[in-house]
């Protein structure tokens, strides 16, 4: 380890030269992405100014907090930890752990406010964190899904479990169910999440031995989270955690991204749905729901959206954009829970980005991002 001054020190075997090196990686992906993500702005929430806001906050502090992190527990056990159902260690947060700071460091450099000496610190001390930790969530020697043609697997030793749960559609009847469960569940998340995906995050393909494919799609903090609002809206959930399970025919094909979400071929999956199967994962361990189950989850799913919609309507623009920034600071989270010191950490937002804050709130609408000619620059590189 090096003393890079202000608290931080560099990581044995990190320098300039490694974190330029990883700085390309990530533009060349992270650029990708962007271009094929739909970036629009919610007329609801302000969505860009919480993003910036998060983004900042993500720079000027996860370093310290993986440092601390770190100590309690190695990056390589957290990330092998997303191999066991019901957390949130998975592909959309260990890409946001690199990635956030990045964006809150493109917005810094941008206002002439990045000192350079002091990046080579910070970035190497979260590079190395998610180096370790990605790599082992994934172990196969790649650290992104973009890396492996979008497979994303941390469940493969469940797959015999949840292929004999499984249970086959047995008509239009049962597939409207199944097909209604999955709708009410991704828009009650995405709105918990404030307008953001990341409260379901899907994994596979999962190869069968009949040549068919499973789909699996964990939604998470369904009940009364750390998310302030949630015990007002979410106190009826009977789950905080379920896996989804699809069983796709043979002439669907599909990856997932590094956003983790799945890409499909046909783009439209569900009328080849072949069978599903839904486990509450709250104990860390599938327990099979039935009919019932599916019945009473979707029910409260609608309730609690309900409630929801209302809560962020009644919300003054600030509050909407501190509590988005909170789900988007707080994807490092996880992390310290899965050491166990989650809440001996500080994760209030806005905290650190306050000198810039009456700036960041400002911002309404999608933000142009510049022409980029060279995406291996999409962040820039250290001088």
């Amino acid at each position: 380890m090096t003393d890079a001054g202000g608290g931080l020190t560099i990581p044995a075997a990190w320098g300039k030269d490694e974190v330029n090196r990883w700085l390309r990686y990530h533009s060349e992906i992270s650029f990708r992405l962007t271009a094929q993500r739909t970036a629009l702005e919610s007329a609801l929430i302000p969505i860009t100014a919480y993003i910036v806001v998060a983004c900042v906050e993500a720079y000027r502090r996860y370093p310290e907090l993986m440092v601390e992190i770190s100590a309690a527990c190695p990056p390589e056990e957290i990330g092998a930890a997303g191999h066991r159902v019901g957390n949130e260690i998975d592909t959309v947060r260990l890409w946001s752990i690199a990635n956030f700071p990045l964006v809150g460091r493109n917005v810094l450099a941008g206002a002439g406010m990045l000192d350079w000496d002091a990046d080579v610190a910070r970035m190497a001390t979260v590079f190395d964190f998610w180096e370790r930790a990605s790599g082992a969530y994934r172990a196969d020697g790649t650290h992104q899904a973009a890396d492996a043609d979008g497979r994303v697997t941390p469940y493969a030793e469940y797959v015999d479990e949840i292929s004999r749960a499984c249970v086959p559609i047995r008509d239009d009847a049962h597939r409207a169910r199944v097909t209604r469960l999955n709708a009410l569940l991704t828009s009650y998340e995405f709105l918990l999440w404030f307008d953001t995906r990341s409260g379901y995050q899907d994994s596979g393909p999962y190869q069968l031995p009949d040549g068919r494919t499973l789909l699996l799609r964990h939604f998470v903090k369904l009940g009364s989270s750390d998310f302030a609002w949630s015990s007002a809206i979410a106190g009826d959930m009977p789950y905080t955690t379920v896996l989804a399970a699809f069983v796709l025919g043979d002439d669907v094909r599909f990856g997932v991204s590094d956003f983790g979400t799945a890409v499909t071929d046909p783009e439209d999956y569900l009328p080849h749905v072949e069978a599903f199967a839904l486990f509450d994962t709250s104990a860390a361990r599938l327990v099979p729901l039935g009919d019932d189950a599916i019945d009473s989850l979707a029910a409260a799913a609608k309730s609690a959206q309900r409630a929801q919609y209302r809560n962020i309507a009644a919300m003054e623009r600030r509050d909407k954009i501190n509590c988005g920034a909170y789900v988007y600071f707080s994807f490092l989270r996880p992390f310290a829970v899965a050491a166990g010191i989650a809440d001996d950490l500080d994760w209030t937002v806005p905290r650190d980005s306050l000198d810039l804050y009456p700036f960041l709130e400002m911002i309404d609408g999608s933000v142009e991002a510049p022409e980029v000619v060279d995406p291996t620059v999409y962040y820039p590189q250290i001088p």
